[in-house]
């Protein structure tokens, strides 16, 4: 995993089971039930049970321990627990930590998991509530002053420079809307189910941060995901097609912050995003060309252009365009703005259904799917890939 080499991490571990409760606005249970329902949903799917499990892995900002999760689920002696920092940039780490365990031996089958009563409970795009003094929080505070207290008007920063700096206009971000919510529209999990948007549409919500609008902005959402991660080798002994792990990631750039980077050299690109690609590439000997389906994290449209272009897809810039011509199959679930918010958890559990072959909206012969967490933090991505 050095920033400077590439791993071996490839090849050893998989998912092999994926797991979630249904998405809403109002779960009305604890977000432990949601955790219990999402783990056992997933253990289930591949054909495990509790006492199989000797590793958990989660958030740090997930309210439900996971020795909490573990004695509610029926899981019994754990010799593997861990939890990711920074928000949605943990999502694709969880499963980078899970591999480890097991291509090490610490632990034999890992769950990976995320639950939260998002948009019912703590509604994370609220911004800034009494928040307990952090280094973070003194980075936070040399912006909130002049108005900048919410995740988008964080994002709107790097935006407005993207569009200045390339010569676009918002309609590049709204071809990512339009893109997600068409999958959604196909997707009975997905809570914009049926309701597919025009660029029109896009164009006429009303503003959240300019140049943001409404439908620039990822959904809040009450669930949960699980993902099941054991040994290749175990996992051609049970019921699903594994998704293997081809390679993981994490990545935080030079003057990272979190969501507020604005003192780097320039406001139009993701570093940490580009540490990751880097690595990616690099262990798994592939290039953009190899893959057959993308699943960006989608908590803004601004920042799936940006992740396009540090990923090699297209040039700085040429992101709308991309997206526009459907050059790469993307977030075919409808992503976080037309499925749900699950800190990209769900992300993950459809570059699965991509590689068994089980999507509503399937690529044809998707064997590669790339996937990505959370960014404007420190990140993570996870290349995943078909067995043999």
């Amino acid at each position: 995993m050095s920033v400077r080499r590439a791993d071996t991490l490839g090849g050893k571990a998989a998912i092999v089971g994926i797991g979630a409760t249904e998405f809403s606005k109002d779960s009305g249970r604890s977000e432990l039930k949601l955790a219990v329902e999402a783990v056992r949903a997933a253990l289930d799917d591949a054909g495990l049970t509790p006492a199989d499990v000797d590793g958990l892995v989660t958030f740090t900002m997930d309210t439900s321990p996971e020795i909490t999760v573990a004695q509610a689920a029926g899981i019994g002696e754990l010799s593997f627990f861990s939890r990711i920092h920074y928000g949605g940039g943990a999502a694709c780490a969880t499963v980078q930590q899970a591999a480890l365990a097991v291509a090490s031996g610490i632990a034999d089958v890992v769950v990976c998991y995320r639950a939260f009563n998002e948009r019912s409970g703590r509604r994370f795009g609220s911004g800034v509530q009494r928040r307990e003094p952090t280094a973070e929080g003194a980075a936070l505070g040399w912006n909130l002053p002049y108005g900048l207290l919410t995740p988008a008007s964080w994002v709107a920063m790097a935006a407005q420079r993207y569009l200045h700096a390339y010569g676009r206009g918002p309609e590049d971000f709204g071809h990512v809307a339009v893109l997600d919510r068409r999958h959604a529209a196909r997707n009975p999990a997905a809570y914009f189910y049926g309701k597919p948007i025009t660029l029109a549409d896009h164009a006429a919500s009303r503003w959240i941060v300019e140049p943001l609008r409404l439908l620039d902005c990822c959904q809040e959402t009450d669930g949960g995901q699980a993902l099941v991660v054991t040994s290749v080798e175990r996992a051609r002994d049970l019921p699903r097609p594994p998704a293997v792990v081809v390679a993981a990631a994490q990545g935080a750039g030079r003057s990272q912050e979190q969501m507020t980077s604005f003192y780097r050299d320039g406001l139009t690109g993701l570093p940490e995003t580009a540490v990751v690609a880097r690595q990616l590439w690099r262990s798994s000997g592939l290039t953009p060309a190899d893959i057959d389906v993308g699943i960006l994290y989608d908590h803004f449209t601004p920042f799936v252009l940006m992740q396009l272009e540090e990923f090699g897809f297209c040039g700085p810039g040429e992101a709308g365009d991309f997206v526009a011509a459907d050059a790469l199959p993307l977030n075919t679930h409808g992503g976080q703005l037309g499925e749900a918010y699950l800190h990209g958890m769900n992300g993950i559990a459809e570059a699965v259904r991509q590689i068994r072959g089980t999507s509503v909206n399937q690529v044809a012969g998707a064997a590669r799917s790339l996937v990505t967490a959370g960014t404007g933090v420190p990140t993570s991505g996870l290349l995943l890939g078909a067995d043999g």
